[in-house]
């Protein structure tokens, strides 16, 4: 197992990057602590693959350094770096056995089949393979064939981390869920640093202890699921993050107060906005409005008047989309709160609302 740092690592597949533009991985400085599980998530194109197979050896990086346990491994081939990778396709030998599959890695590194044996039995039942040992790979299922990629990354002990690229892209629906929490379950007895890839919040938030979030070749937050939840540092985080995602709204500095189209806001952040520059922008999630009580808005000055324009109807919640202006808001509405009648007004908590200069948070 190994720490993993990151230092001023950029990557470009330019031969002579001008700019910004020109990278696929701006500038990342991180720690990825022993043993730790990590996701990285983000939309397609973001630069999470790169990543990985930088770190992984498949790629150099054009600029920066990547250290295992302080030990430069930039310029380290992939054979050297005693890491395991799972691909998003099953990678299986179909003419193999699902014991000789789970095996070959330890057979190809010369182990004894003394130890062998053991070892694949452990790994078959962790996965639930035990009955299929014996069969050949090419009769099981998808979701079967990627527990072998995943059996063969799991199976050696003396790994540095597994990386994991979108491993779950080829399983039903319906089995995901399960294969997700025998990956968390895995780490958890083996105590193996794990970097998972995925475009997919869910699978990022229920297995990753910490979440990478990248946005255009950057990394625009690393944190707990809660700090992604409750605190996203960019507005890329907050929309990306949630379903629905944050409300992104325009505000405007009205002599020193915080206003979203004339109504005042209150906001978490605790500065003087006469020195903040760049666009300004509040966050809100639909979890944290609610509507004012019937006859009580017009007394309350932080109350936004809206219309209703939609209701999506969840079971225990309802999404209620409402208009400002020309600003479309989504909130969550518990199930047993009716819609107010007539003359809707919104409330933001302020303690949840965020103030954003330029997309970044406003502490």
């Amino acid at each position: 197992m190994a720490r993993i740092n990151l230092q001023q690592l950029r990557h470009s597949y330019c031969s002579t990057p001008q700019g910004k533009v020109d990278y696929a991985l701006k500038e990342i400085n991180s720690v990825w602590e022993d043993g730790g599980s990590y996701a990285l998530l983000g939309p397609s194109g973001c630069g999470k693959t790169t990543l990985l197979n930088i770190i992984s050896g498949l790629l150099t990086p054009s600029e920066g350094k990547i250290l295992f346990d302080d030990i430069d491994v930039t310029n380290m081939p992939t054979s050297d770096r005693n890491i395991a990778q799972v691909f998003q396709f099953p990678v299986v030998y179909d003419t193999m056995t699902v014991f000789d599959n789970l095996a070959f890695p330890l057979r190809n590194r010369g182990f004894k089949e003394a130890e062998i044996i053991p070892r694949v039995h452990e790994i078959a039942q962790m996965l639930e393979l035990e009955d299929s040992l014996q069969q050949r790979a090419a009769r099981l299922t998808a979701d079967g064939k990627q527990k072998i990629s995943l059996g063969r990354g799991l199976v050696r002990k003396d790994v540095s981390a597994i990386m994991f690229d979108e491993p779950l892209t080829v399983i039903d629906p319906h089995l995901k869920w399960k294969l997700r929490s025998k990956l968390k379950e895995l780490h958890q007895r083996l105590g193996i640093t794990m970097i998972y890839v995925t475009h997919d919040q869910t699978e990022a938030l229920t297995f990753a202890e910490q979440v990478v979030v990248m946005h255009d070749g950057l990394v625009v937050q690393m944190g707990t699921p809660v700090e992604l939840f409750e605190r996203p540092k960019h507005t890329f985080v907050g929309n990306f993050i949630g379903s629905p995602g944050m409300n992104i709204l325009p505000a405007e500095n009205n002599n020193g107060e915080i206003g979203f189209e004339g109504c005042p806001i209150k906001t978490s952040a605790n500065t003087d906005i006469n020195t903040l520059q760049g666009k300004l922008e509040i966050g809100i999630r639909p979890e944290f409005i609610r509507f004012a009580a019937e006859g009580n808005s017009n007394g309350d000055a932080s109350a936004i008047p809206v219309e209703i324009i939609r209701v999506n109807d969840l079971g225990k919640f309802r999404i209620v989309e409402v208009k400002h202006e020309h600003h479309l808001i989504k909130l969550i509405l518990p199930e047993q709160e009716s819609l107010p009648s007539i003359s809707p007004h919104i409330i933001f908590d302020p303690d949840k609302t965020m103030l954003y200069a330029d997309s970044w948070v406003v502490d």
